[in-house]
């Protein structure tokens, strides 16, 4: 097969034969280097009134404006985007540091002991003499706490006695089957939750299932859980007298149909029926 040079092809000659509407056509000859030559000068043509156009009317400045606030808007755009990463951000240091405070919940609701060498207890000890500080608020705790000091009674080892957390009544009870590991009071939002008994607060925080709760730790490998408060009115290693007010009830949580409180006593890990322990129902 015969290669095609260069200046042969540009010697060449291109035909257009256009279609009328009628039945008479005509055929037209031009050279390719014709058809070359026109379609540079057409090109150069487009870009010199495109050139003109824009340094020389106001089409520049729209232009540019145009690009302005796109550029705005993309900047815009990103400093959103930054603001929401450093959001998630947050949001994700927040879950983290409530799950590794519920986990050293955890690990002292399931300790067997209260012990006040428990290495876990030890950050949480309030007094200086290395023992828990002691654990009732009411009048009880008050009598019994001032006979021991006059009469050198030693009152540490003696049983715990729960009182309830709110002024409300159960309209749910313990089901552990069901999953339901405590009992429901009948409040409305707002209501004081008080300490069923005096103890160190060992979680005060939100949780997406159980909204703002507080769990507290008790003597003899108690704790007790509130759960769905509407305000949180104690913190982590904060010491709590028996009936000192601790939080508000209200309906906080993806685990609530309405406003209560849902309150819970485990015993060395185990959840245990609160209505065998309150000493006032």
């Amino acid at each position: 097969m015969k290669k095609i040079k260069l200046k042969e092809l540009l010697n060449s000659t291109v035909y257009f034969t256009p279609t009328f509407t009628g039945n008479l056509t005509k055929r037209f000859k031009v050279s390719l280097k014709k058809v070359l030559f026109y379609v540079v000068l057409y090109s150069f043509l487009i870009f010199l009134l495109t050139s003109l156009i824009y340094f020389f009317t106001p089409a520049r400045k729209i232009i540019l404006l145009f690009e302005n606030k796109q550029l705005k808007e993309q900047a815009l755009k990103i400093k959103d985007l930054e603001k929401k990463i450093v959001f998630l951000t947050k949001e994700l240091e927040a879950i983290s540091s409530t799950n590794q405070k519920l986990k050293y919940a955890i690990m002292l609701a399931g300790s067997d002991t209260s012990d006040s060498n428990s290495a876990i207890l030890d950050s949480l000890r309030k007094t200086d003499d290395g023992k828990l500080p002691p654990g009732g608020g009411n009048v009880f705790f008050a009598f019994t706490h001032l006979l021991g000091k006059f009469f050198h009674i030693n009152t540490d080892n003696k049983g715990i006695i729960f009182i309830k957390p709110t002024n409300g009544f159960i309209i749910r009870g313990f089901n552990p089957k069901k999953g339901h590991l405590g009992i429901d009071f009948a409040v409305k939002s707002g209501t004081p939750v008080y300490a069923s008994a005096g103890g160190i607060v060992i979680f005060s925080d939100f949780t997406p299932n159980d909204g703002k709760k507080i769990i507290i730790q008790h003597k003899e490998g108690f704790i007790t859980i509130y759960k769905h408060c509407s305000s949180l009115l104690k913190k982590e290693r904060d010491f709590v007298y028996q009936g000192e007010l601790i939080a508000l009830s209200g309906n906080s949580g993806l685990n609530t149909t309405g406003p209560h409180l849902h309150f819970e006593i485990w015993k060395n890990g185990k959840a245990i029926n609160p209505e065998d322990y309150l000493s006032i129902r």
